[in-house]
């Protein structure tokens, strides 16, 4: 799987807008390359609008320009989104620097979290027989167990990434942090210098 490392402020801002993270959604949502007028028309916004968030998104490299196309003297540009893992490193940035990526991360999170919990809800509340589980589990692991317990389950959902014909589409979302609680006698372990 390709691998984005977001480091700058003005990248991580890019990425964590609301807007731009629903004009991503759109993209990944067609499942094969597409233009801003087609983007536009999903979100029922003008065309000018997105193509401003558009040119953003792809110079900082989550939209790609894959082809073009000559339709009636007009050049069509069809785009397909980074379709990889995104991580934000903010280690060897200054402190201010620091406050403003981990702000920026937080209003990513915020909103990947609410447009999660609306599908989820949404269902909830349809006529339609819902599925959507929850799960709230406490783990017990080192660093590396919790590395290698992410890489397991993204080979687990791989074969589920691609899109294919009569299957529903299920939204999975996931967060594993380490608690800042007290620090137990494996996290001192985990801490020593190597």
């Amino acid at each position: 799987m390709e691998q984005m490392i977001l480091t700058s402020l003005e990248d991580i801002r890019v990425y964590s807008d609301p807007y731009r993270l629903q004009i991503m959604n759109t993209f990944f949502n067609m499942d094969r390359p597409a233009t801003v007028k087609e983007i536009a028309d999903e979100l029922g916004e003008v065309p000018a609008k997105v193509h401003y968030h558009v040119k953003k998104l792809e110079k900082v490299g989550l939209l790609k320009l894959v082809s073009t196309k000559n339709i009636k003297g007009i050049i069509a540009k069809y785009y397909l989104p980074f379709d990889g893992d995104i991580q934000i490193k903010h280690a060897d940035a200054s402190l201010p620097v620091q406050k403003m990526i981990i702000s920026e991360s937080q209003k990513l999170i915020n909103n990947i979290f609410e447009q999660k919990k609306a599908r989820f809800l949404g269902f909830v509340g349809s006529s339609e027989k819902p599925f959507g589980q929850l799960a709230d589990l406490a783990l017990y692991m080192t660093k590396e167990e919790s590395e290698e317990l992410i890489q397991k389950i993204r080979e687990m959902c791989a074969p589920f990434e691609d899109k294919r014909e009569n299957l529903a589409k299920h939204d999975f979302f996931l967060s594993l942090v380490k608690d800042p609680g007290p620090v137990k006698e494996a996290d001192e372990k985990d801490n020593e210098p190597s």
